[in-house]
């Protein structure tokens, strides 16, 4: 009886502390300055999708961008962009709010969620820009 109660005790503890830091996970703000940086940079973004305009979006995009193997600007333009900005990512990026992570390399990003995939931005030394697209997993 005494290992059960003690078994039920740690099992407690173990959901109280992981409950506990998926909250904090949750709760993370990003400093004023990166927020604002992310502000700015994502209202271009944003608007650039909805003129459907790719030499706009690929000039808010950071290079070299992997889609299978590293490509350029010009490939970007040329064969990624219509792929990866469909009406309905473009739409659901218009209206997705940004949830801000930072890497353990330091990176600070915010990631927009629509359905299967995963948009995200990244700071760079020039600004934010869009960096990756992935499966949402």
């Amino acid at each position: 009886m005494k290992s059960q109660l003690a078994i039920a005790f740690i099992l407690a503890a173990l959901a109280i502390g992981a409950a506990t830091s998926a909250a904090r996970a949750q709760s993370v703000r990003p400093p004023a300055d990166i927020q604002k940086d992310y502000d700015q940079f994502i209202v271009k973004f944003r608007v650039a999708l909805k003129a459907n305009d790719g030499a706009a979006v690929a000039k808010l995009t950071k290079f070299p961008f992997y889609w299978n193997e590293m490509r350029d600007e010009a490939y970007f333009r040329k064969n990624i962009y219509s792929k990866v900005f469909t009406s309905k990512a473009r739409d659901c990026i218009a209206r997705g709010k940004g949830t801000y992570a930072r890497a353990p390399n330091g990176e600070e990003n915010f990631s927009i969620f629509c359905g299967n995939d995963l948009f995200l931005f990244t700071r760079t030394p020039g600004g934010f820009r869009f960096a990756e697209v992935g499966e949402n997993d």
